[in-house]
């Protein structure tokens, strides 16, 4: 309601996300159904909604998320039969996990991504967390599902201080991100993650701790990200 009380001009920079509903639920995907004919017009996608999220997932009543539950199966041919845009958060690994072993969540979550190519994802934060560190390779692991047509519904979000914090820790890390996105720019989103500031200046925070990264990006792929 309050977007809509907004003007034309106003409403469009803005793109109203679905977030109240849990991926564990069968009914789920009628939820979001039901808020659409409600609201018409006024909804582009839905999340930043979690699957596996570090300490979080356990401490949500009822059934744990999964990346295999059928529920999240029907949000997500719901959301390619209704045109909306999907931002998930998954990490991509358990916190402190064994050493040398393939991230827990990997497999899952490509399989998940190639049984829905109608529906354009969002992984928000690459896969990462305040716990939840990159794995070795972690380009390599983000390039091997940009560069497979099966998966080219997914786009990357780089948004959060938490994933910023490891992409700029050091010249090298900032090398091998820019690298990737120089050659994938269409497939990268940035946006701040940033809960209530106070004022511009906290709200632009991120985006100044990404200096090094814009410098390092080329013209093109800088302003498409």
């Amino acid at each position: 309601m309050a977007y809509r009380s907004l003007t034309p001009e106003q409403q469009a920079r803005f793109d109203p996300m679905i977030t109240g509903f849990n991926p564990a639920d069968m009914y789920a995907a009628d939820h979001i159904q039901r808020a659409l004919q409600t609201f018409p017009g006024v909804f582009s996608g839905i999340g930043e909604f979690t699957i596996h999220k570090e300490f979080v997932s356990a401490k949500i009543s009822g059934e744990t998320a999964s990346l295999t539950n059928p529920a999240l199966d029907r949000i997500l041919d719901f959301a390619a039969e209704a045109g909306l845009v999907v931002l998930i958060h998954n990490d991509v690994d358990v916190p402190f996990p064994k050493e040398g072993a393939e991230p827990v969540y990997l497999t899952q979550m490509k399989s998940l991504l190639k049984r829905h190519p109608n529906v354009h994802i969002i992984w928000a934060h690459c896969g990462v967390g305040r716990i939840i560190r990159p794995v070795k390779q972690h380009t390599g692991m983000l390039e091997s599902i940009l560069s497979d047509p099966g998966m080219r519904n997914v786009y990357f979000d780089i948004s959060w201080d938490e994933v910023a914090k490891y992409i700029v820790a050091s010249h090298e890390s900032v090398q091998i991100t820019s690298d990737l996105i120089n050659r994938y720019p269409d497939r990268f989103l940035f946006g701040t993650d940033e809960a209530a500031p106070a004022d511009q200046e906290e709200y632009l925070r991120i985006y100044r701790q990404y200096e090094p990264l814009w410098k390092a990006l080329s013209p093109e792929a800088n302003a498409k990200v």
